[in-house]
């Protein structure tokens, strides 16, 4: 629900899942400072005080709740608590996800535990989550946005990490089905696949020389991204600006995937 300026989300309610730092705390930001009202939704109850007080400073409503995407019941009980509290659900960004490990073993050395863990939280998480989502959307019979964060992975070849690679890929061909079948319904699904971003979990990883010299040469902007980066595309996708809109993926990544 929204009035005035396309990009305007006074009345919007959106979760992010995963947002209490990095790309998601950018983009629930981002929809707070549109007038979005925000949940966020992550494990680490000391991140979700300090992002929640963070977001609460551009005048709506913030609150944060320990949600484990991966557990069925907890993401359930989750949305429900949701639309109980707010009343609404218009826009679900499912963000969380277990991050790339800079200690990956080789592919030859990695076992089925460690394939299924992160399959556990990336791709059952997400189904989870955007099922919820649907349903709820659906139910309410107001439309929706629902955008899945994937990632250059989901591109470009990525030694040690293919499950990650597997599952951000996996995510792009969900955003296109959610977007064919619920569309009847005036709700709109798209992906998102950041390029290397800044984040308390890659800032290691960025400021290795091996590292940082041989990327930052393909990225024609020449810089990282931020989380700030990520609060202009959430508020498009979840505001009217995008509502012809989906079934796409956007990669955002300073122009790396062009060069």
């Amino acid at each position: 629900m929204t009035t005035g300026h396309p990009l305007d989300l006074t009345g919007h309610v959106a979760l992010v899942t995963g947002g209490n730092s990095g790309v998601g705390l950018g983009m629930a930001e981002g929809l707070a400072r549109a007038g979005a009202d925000v949940c966020i939704w992550g494990r680490n109850p000391d991140k979700n005080r300090a992002a929640v007080e963070q977001l609460a400073r551009h005048g709506h409503r913030a609150v944060a709740m320990q949600v484990d995407i991966s557990d069925e019941a907890a993401v359930v009980g989750g949305f429900a608590r949701v639309v109980d509290e707010f009343g609404r659900l218009d826009s679900c960004f499912a963000n969380a996800a277990l991050a790339n490990s800079m200690t990956n073993p080789r592919f030859l050395d990695s076992t089925l535990e460690q394939w299924r863990e992160l399959m556990r939280v990336d791709v059952d998480g997400a189904y989870l989550t955007t099922r919820e989502a649907a349903r709820h959307m659906v139910e309410l019979g107001n439309g929706g946005s629902i955008v899945l964060t994937s990632s250059l992975a989901a591109l470009f070849g990525s030694p040690r990490e293919e499950a990650y690679a597997t599952a951000k890929a996996g995510l792009t061909a969900l955003a296109r089905s959610l977007a064919v079948e619920f569309g009847r319904h005036g709700i709109r699904a798209n992906a998102v696949l950041p390029g290397w971003t800044r984040s308390p979990v890659c800032d290691g990883w960025l400021e290795n020389p091996a590292v940082s010299d041989k990327v930052m040469a393909r990225i024609p902007l020449r810089r990282w991204g931020t989380p700030e980066d990520w609060a202009g595309v959430a508020i498009y996708l979840a505001s009217p600006a995008s509502s012809f809109h989906t079934g796409d993926c956007l990669r955002i990544d300073g122009g790396y995937g062009v060069f």
